[in-house]
């Protein structure tokens, strides 16, 4: 730059850089000393930064040259400075490792450290027919020094049930478009596919396979077994003590029959048949079963029964209680005098008994089911019962009672 000093002084002037060049520009030298009608020149260095906040195109440069014995002289000169563009982008795939059963998601970060906009776009070169991309359709603009995050979806092709994870190498392209420069980055990375039952699981089941099949072949007959034996010996002793000491209603081992022809221990034999308690004397028995139904509202209590018929006893084995609307309250049932634990109606839906042992109602005695409702339940349909409905149903032998004449 020139300075020309047309005054009739010896004048000093300094110079300050304005606008958006300031902060990398400089005058050199710094001050200028002139006699009057003399002039002398002075070198303007730009040092643009190579950084995305100076961007490429026409920056206005102004430089103020301030006289330092007539401060009012002064003057500001006018130019354009040209800033070239220059391309700069940092792009990755994050994660580059995702562990997934079939399908995975990742993204790439993409930076421009440019001085130019650009426009980025993904792509997948096809490696493996056996992968799917899922890429964004539009490409992303990245002013300078902005970051974009762009969004994609891996997918395998098929699942993987057992075995061994399977490794995946995944590529893409990432490229930057600004003006008539275009970087393409080359991105990679992997989806380890896993297995959807993994191999310690198999291992397990066959485990449990191989203990459920030992329990059914080995450890369920010994049970019944022993369960059949000690039944059986249980037999044998009743028939034995009757031998030994017969009843006075019971002729005598001597005697051929009785007035009405039975034979001796017959009363033996009903038991046997039964496997029940001893002393019943049934004979003749047939299998049976017989259901109760009880209808309580809420609040109250309920009762329903089966009385057994006269001359029958009723040898019960198994016992099921049904409580479909899953209602609240209490329930107990009963063999004539004898009593089950009272049961809490939430606390099942269905739930049943078994005895080895049957339990003998006699004639006249009542199987009784007792409901005390506290709340009704809600069945299938899902509306609120109006009130409680419990069902018992019992089974086992229905006997006749022997004939004491």
């Amino acid at each position: 730059m020139t300075v020309r000093n047309d005054s009739d002084i010896v004048e000093a002037y300094e110079f300050e850089v304005v606008g958006e060049c300031a902060p990398w520009t400089v005058v050199e030298p710094e001050r200028l000393s002139l006699y009057p009608g003399t002039t002398g020149e002075v070198a303007v260095r730009l040092r643009p930064p190579r950084s995305p906040a100076v961007r490429a195109g026409e920056i206005p440069l102004g430089v103020r040259v301030l006289p330092a014995e007539r401060p009012e002289s002064v003057v500001v000169t006018e130019t354009t400075v040209v800033v070239q563009p220059f391309a700069e982008q940092r792009a990755e795939l994050v994660p580059e490792r995702r562990r997934a059963w079939r399908s995975a998601r990742y993204h790439v970060e993409l930076h421009n450290a440019g001085n130019t906009p650009v426009s980025v776009a993904l792509s997948a070169p096809e490696t493996d027919d056996r992968l799917t991309y899922t890429l964004p359709r539009e490409a992303a603009r990245v002013e300078p020094g902005d970051r974009v995050e762009l969004e994609l979806r891996v997918r395998v092709g098929k699942v993987l049930w057992f075995g061994k994870p399977e490794q995946w190498p995944l590529r893409l392209d990432a490229t930057a478009t600004g003006g008539d420069d275009t970087t393409r980055h080359e991105l990679e990375g992997e989806l380890i596919q896993l297995p959807v039952f993994p191999r310690w699981l198999l291992a397990l089941l066959a485990a449990l396979l191989a203990l459920l099949l030992a329990w059914l072949l080995l450890v369920r007959p010994a049970v019944r077994s022993a369960a059949r034996e000690a039944a059986d010996d249980r037999a044998r002793e009743i028939a034995q003590a009757e031998r030994v000491e017969p009843s006075p209603e019971q002729p005598s081992p001597e005697q051929p029959g009785g007035e009405d022809g039975r034979q001796p221990g017959g009363q033996g034999q009903g038991q046997g048949r039964g496997q029940g308690q001893p002393g019943t004397g049934i004979g003749g028995g047939r299998q049976s079963s017989e259901t109760v139904e009880v209808h309580t509202g809420a609040g109250a209590e309920g009762v329903g029964a089966y009385t057994v018929p006269d001359g029958k006893v009723f040898r019960i084995t198994d016992l099921l209680v049904g409580n479909h609307q899953g209602d609240e309250g209490v329930l107990v049932v009963a063999f004539g005098e004898r009593k089950l634990t009272p049961i809490a109606l939430e606390t099942f839906r269905n739930q049943d008994y078994h005895w080895v042992t049957p339990i003998d109602v006699p004639q006249g005695a009542s199987v009784t089911a007792t409901v005390t409702c506290g709340k009704p339940g809600t069945p299938a349909n899902g509306q609120q019962a109006p009130d409680c409905f419990q069902v018992v149903h019992v089974s086992g032998e229905l006997g006749d009672l022997p004939d004491d004449n």
